[in-house]
């Protein structure tokens, strides 16, 4: 199934893979106790008792529109360049993941109070799964 040349079936299966990415990062034995004590929180448990739906389902959402933003920056890229590749999707997951999603966030986080670890743990692992997901889809496309 394609979309202007983009193959959906990649970026349905980078966006699977980028949370079961996240889950790793986030998992009890990585980086979630180190996040969650950056964070202020003690306990590790998740405040406000959110809706799993919303919780897992907004992120869902929220990394398939990634994946999808950069699939069609990757299909463009491949029409004008048959040459361009894994490592190149790779590349380009990263430059964006780097470039834009880290450091537009950071003045956020720093005028919002929080501190630069926590940052570090949260825009790394999109950053990951961007050039991950980069790889993907340029290998499927």
């Amino acid at each position: 199934m394609t979309f202007n040349g983009l193959n959906l079936v990649g970026v349905l299966i980078a966006s699977v893979v980028s949370i079961v990415s996240g889950a790793i990062w986030f998992g009890p034995k990585t980086f979630y106790p180190i996040w969650m004590k950056a964070r202020g929180n003690e306990t590790g448990r998740l405040q406000n008792n959110p809706n799993p739906g919303v919780l897992f389902g907004g992120t869902f959402v929220s990394v398939l529109i990634q994946t999808l933003s950069l699939g069609l920056m990757i299909n463009s890229l491949q029409a004008h360049l048959p040459e361009f590749g894994v490592i190149d999707g790779a590349g380009v997951g990263l430059v964006l993941g780097v470039g834009i999603a880290m450091f537009a966030s950071l003045p956020h986080r720093l005028f919002g109070g929080e501190n630069f670890k926590t940052w570090m743990i949260e825009t790394l692992n999109d950053s990951l799964n961007l050039m991950i997901a980069g790889a993907i889809i340029a290998a499927l496309n």
